[in-house]
């Protein structure tokens, strides 16, 4: 009856240390992407905030609460 036990599975296919090696290359490039990504959303925000912060500090831009009136 049992003769026949697992003679038609057939073996898993191994990794290999290069295939590993190309595994671990992939997720370390992949995350420098995102990681590149995020982080230039991040700086253009920054740069946002305190262009505006200068150009209310400044007086192009009026300040948006009326008692909130910073001057130098």
């Amino acid at each position: 009856m049992f003769n026949k036990w697992g003679k038609d599975i057939e073996v898993p296919e191994r990794l290999t240390e290069e295939r590993v090696q190309e595994m671990i290359d992939a997720a370390i490039r992949r995350h420098n992407r995102n990681a590149s990504i995020i982080s230039m959303c991040v700086g253009w925000v920054v740069l946002a905030l305190f262009a505006e912060g200068l150009l209310r500090l400044i007086g192009v831009i009026p300040p948006v609460l009326p008692w909130l009136n910073i001057t130098l």
